[in-house]
């Protein structure tokens, strides 16, 4: 009896595993997934078109950059260029002007906001009253939602040397009257103007990933006698690391791409050399300029392109490298 239940158990070892059954089933549970959550899948409809439309489909006058571009022969009977209008833009003696200018606006800009979004989520965070939070939080997300030709407006008004009440102010200090908008201070005046407009709205992000932190936590730092800027410091902050490592990336790689409209609305003759950026540059050469070069304005928008792809990958890598974090 003992031999029989042996050679059973050997021929049971040996025999061949059993075959995958008919793909039918399977289809059969995607279907009925399909059926529950039929209105998940119909929301993605209209993102999909919008990706469609504006993202995908507009590649197909990328060829402009590489093509004698005549509004009369259209895209397909224009004739083919080449890199010629690439090396133009990269032998041009504004080159190095308009990228400069570019890095130095966004590097500023990054250094200089960067911080403020977390620092006020983790105050907006640790504050007991909800309801002293929900009003700060009103206040600052308010400017977000303001169009940026009003902003720039109001920073026109208020900044002006002849009546602008910040320069009034200054004078009643005894102070001299500056022209924001001027050389010397036009960096300055477009940075933290953008702070105003976008510091509640960016911290929004990271209170979310402040509410996914363990409040447990928090609760055995402070039964182990944590003050409360230990606990931001190691228990806060670690927990919003992967937020911040990817919010930093797609900054990086948008160094070459600034605020267009603002910008724009911002220049004037005094401060041309420190505000003319890649963005505002192929605009005046494709629309300002007496004769428009539409080439040569899609070749500047592809190196723009191809640079902050460059830049995104890069920042990536070394994300990924030194805080053991990365966005892909």
């Amino acid at each position: 009896m003992a031999l029989e239940q042996l050679s059973a158990v050997q021929r049971a070892d040996t025999a061949p595993p059993d075959k995958p059954g008919p793909p039918g089933p399977r289809k059969r549970r995607r279907g009925r997934r399909f059926r529950r959550s039929w209105q998940l899948y119909v929301l993605l409809i209209p993102p999909a078109i919008y990706a469609i439309l504006f993202l995908y489909a507009p590649l197909y006058g990328l060829q402009i950059a590489f093509k004698n571009f005549s509004v009369a022969q259209g895209i397909n009977g224009s004739p083919w260029a080449g890199l010629t209008y690439v090396r133009q833009f990269l032998n041009s003696y504004e080159f190095w002007t308009v990228v400069k200018n570019t890095l130095w606006l966004n590097a500023y800009q990054l250094i200089a906001l960067f911080p403020l979004p977390i620092i006020l989520a983790i105050m907006l965070n640790t504050v007991r009253s909800r309801r002293y939070s929900r009003g700060v939080q009103m206040i600052t997300y308010a400017p977000h939602f303001i169009s940026t030709v009003v902003v720039v407006g109001l920073v026109v008004m208020l900044a002006s040397p002849d009546g602008g009440i910040i320069n009034q102010a200054i004078s009643a200090f005894g102070g001299n009257k500056q022209d924001f908008l001027s050389e010397t201070w036009f960096r300055h005046t477009y940075v933290w103007s953008g702070a105003w407009q976008t510091l509640g709205f960016s911290a929004i992000i990271y209170l979310a990933a402040l509410a996914g932190v363990d409040p447990q936590l928090h609760e055995a730092a402070t039964v182990d006698g944590a003050s409360m800027v230990k606990r931001i410091w190691h228990i806060d902050l670690p927990g919003i690391r992967p937020v911040m490592i990817t919010i930093m990336i797609l900054n990086m790689g948008s160094m070459l791409t600034v605020g267009f409209e603002k910008v724009l609305l911002l220049q004037n003759p005094l401060n041309l050399s420190v505000s003319e950026v890649i963005d505002t540059y192929s605009y005046r050469v494709a629309f300002v300029s007496s004769l428009p070069q539409y080439s040569y304005a899609a070749a500047i928008a592809l190196f723009q392109s191809v640079m902050g792809l460059v830049l995104l990958v890069l920042a990536n890598f070394l994300a990924r490298r030194v805080a053991k974090e990365s966005l892909f």
